[in-house]
């Protein structure tokens, strides 16, 4: 009966241990998707802005930044979006960026491997 339940125990945990590694596997997914979205997004207020700046040129006016404020805030946000999602992509990986070079990392690294720049994590 000992057996029994041994194997049942150890069952259990790798069930639990395949539902997390799966949930965050699908959590990766969703927020590479949301990525990829937010890019496309960059992309087209990228294309706004080149036609608002051919447009100007074509009538041999004058551009200036408040003619395209509006298109450069929307990229500063989507940015932000996409560091955000990037962060949690890193934190669902067990995972850290070196502050000095960017390089990726465990987060429990004391220094980077690559540049040996300490890690505050």
């Amino acid at each position: 009966m000992d057996i029994i339940n041994k194997i049942g125990k150890k069952a259990t945990e790798t069930y639990k241990m395949t539902a997390e590694r799966t949930g965050k596997i699908a959590k990766e997914a969703k927020l590479k998707m949301e990525i990829n979205n937010y890019n496309s997004n960059v992309q087209e207020l990228y294309t706004e802005i080149g036609k608002k700046v051919y447009l100007k040129y074509h009538e041999e006016e004058e551009i200036t930044l408040d003619d395209i404020k509006d298109e450069l805030n929307k990229i500063d946000t989507i940015t932000e979006q996409i560091d955000k999602a990037n962060d949690e992509i890193m934190k669902l990986k067990d995972k850290v960026k070196c502050k000095n070079c960017s390089f990726e990392m465990d987060e429990e690294f004391k220094y980077c491997p690559n540049c040996g720049a300490k890690n505050d994590n």
